[in-house]
């Protein structure tokens, strides 16, 4: 899952859970060291989330489409995959708010905990916000966007401008696997014990 699927998943916990999970990606061994718990708590929560989809059969399906074009950026491209589906079928998962709401929310709590985001991570944000980034994954173009820049900022030839169309290809298959892997990480966040 990539920022929307995380968002979504916490959104039940207490803020600083749902801050940490957002900023986990972004912060490594001493950055971690002065958190108070309910924001590692958070980045926990992040962790599991990570390795239950990494270990997912439907995942791993879909990750193995992609691999032959991709290679190791497939689970990147997946993560952003089924973030456009959760975006497309919103309404099917959360019945609080519609999708754009849910993404002003998102972005007015993470900016209100400014302590705890690095600077890369406000400068992140920025851009998400000011994209609307959670709102656009529901579009093939906004997917497009998102793509081109990953592509821009990955370290080797991603190809990552051009996975729309893996997924507009394969578009039926990889909906079928969102929909069979997502009502089971959500039982599985469901029962955690952070």
């Amino acid at each position: 899952m990539n920022f929307l699927g995380h968002l979504y998943l916490s959104r039940q916990h207490s803020d600083e859970i749902i801050v940490g999970n957002f900023i986990a990606d972004g912060l490594k061994g001493r950055e971690l060291r002065d958190l108070p718990p309910m924001v590692l708590k958070g980045i926990k929560l992040h962790r599991y989330i990570d390795d239950f989809t990494d270990k997912n059969p439907w995942v791993k399906k879909s990750k193995q489409r992609l691999y032959s074009d991709y290679g190791k950026y497939s689970p990147v491209i997946i993560d952003i995959f089924y973030d456009h589906f959760l975006a497309t079928e919103w309404n099917d998962y959360s019945s609080e708010m519609n999708l754009n709401d849910f993404a002003q929310c998102s972005y007015d709590l993470l900016e209100s905990y400014p302590q705890y985001l690095t600077d890369p991570i406000k400068g992140l944000l920025f851009h998400m916000r000011k994209q609307n980034w959670l709102y656009h994954y529901s579009e093939i173009s906004g997917m497009e966007r998102t793509f081109q820049g990953m592509s821009r900022r990955a370290r080797f030839d991603s190809r990552m401008e051009t996975s729309c169309e893996a997924l507009v290809k394969d578009y039926h298959l990889y909906r079928e696997e969102f929909r069979a892997f997502f009502p089971e990480i959500i039982r599985f966040v469901e029962q955690l014990s952070l």
